[in-house]
């Protein structure tokens, strides 16, 4: 939502001039290998705004992506190794989208779609989820989708982040608050018939733009615009495991690859990057496992002194800007 990023413009400046090397080193240049274990580009001259990302099941290497607000209620296939479209879905079935910010993979190929973003700051009295099945062919095409009103139990909010429990089905939200916000447990199964009540259920202490599951349910990520936080599931009492970082730039979107090995991390804008990197807990490259250096900020995450100086950079224009406490409010 470029509405609320526009805040981070002062320490936008200094991250710009030290970001280069930094996201070079973590996910390859242009130039690199266009398969998804190292990232790609979105190359879709239509898709600007890349506000969510979910990898398919039914089409592996295949990534379902959807601007934050298009000209029409539009889903993208795009191949994880060349960045380019393979199918413009059209929702049929549905109202005029306001502000779409997030996609996930349920269980039997549905994709679910939030329509949950409030430009106007949290005053929609209900936002929509949209559920299709995911096509069997990556054609052009429209799918007749169902729509969900859903409505939070503490009243309206701003949200961008939407994860569905690849086991059992379950739609959770996280909303979007610059000093934390809070995991919005949906219905056991959403009903197309009156509301659907959200209720909070743990505190993330992030400024969350996605969220996603691991393909077995057992993780849940949070990413926000300068870092991200893991937990494990454990059965919705989620428990905080540490720190992630994230590319530098205006990040919208988080999804796990199909084998749960990589974390993909996409941004908003033209010719927009998606980041790859290991997932937490999943094997590093060289042996050991990469869940120690997911703990930890990004000083020590081996990528020598480069990383040090953006890490600093960043760290002296955000608290210039908002205070430590609105990236964390507790340490990782």
């Amino acid at each position: 939502m470029r509405r609320t990023f526009a805040l981070l413009a002062a320490p936008a400046v200094l991250m710009g001039a030290l970001a280069a090397p930094a996201s070079a080193a973590s996910a390859g240049s242009s130039n690199s290998s266009d398969s998804s274990d190292d990232g790609f580009y979105i190359r879709d001259p239509r898709i600007t705004e890349s506000s969510g990302l979910a990898a398919s099941r039914l089409h592996p290497g295949v990534y379902w992506t959807h601007n934050d607000q298009d000209t029409g209620p539009y889903l993208y296939a795009v191949d994880g190794r060349t960045g380019k479209t393979l199918a413009r879905i059209t929702l049929s079935g549905i109202g005029t989208p306001r502000d779409v910010e997030g996609i996930a993979v349920g269980p039997g190929n549905r994709l679910v779609v939030g329509d949950i973003g409030d430009n106007l700051g949290g005053t929609w009295p209900y936002v929509w989820i949209y559920d299709l099945p995911e096509p069997k062919q990556l054609k052009d095409q429209t799918v007749k989708a169902t729509q969900y009103v859903v409505k939070y139990s503490d009243g309206p909010r701003d949200a961008e982040s939407i994860a569905v429990h690849p086991k059992t089905g379950r739609v959770y939200i996280v909303d979007k608050n610059e000093d934390g916000g809070h995991l919005y447990e949906g219905p056991a199964k959403l009903s197309p018939k009156g509301t659907n009540v959200f209720r909070p259920t743990a505190p993330v202490d992030l400024w969350a733009t996605d969220a996603a599951f691991s393909p077995d349910g057992s993780q849940l990520v949070v990413r926000g615009y300068l870092g991200a936080l893991w937990y494990d599931w454990n059965g919705g009492r989620i428990q905080r495991k540490g720190r992630l970082d994230v590319p530098l730039g205006q990040g919208e979107s988080v999804t796990y690859t199909a084998d749960g090995k990589k974390l993909l991390m996409g941004m908003e804008g033209s010719d927009s990057p998606v980041r790859a990197q290991d997932a937490p807990g999943a094997p590093a490259k060289g042996g050991g496992s990469s869940s120690s250096a997911a703990g930890s900020s990004s000083a020590s995450d081996g990528s020598g002194g480069t990383t040090l100086k953006v890490g600093l950079g960043l760290l002296v224009a955000t608290a210039a800007v908002f205070g430590l406490r609105r990236l964390f409010r507790r340490g990782g």
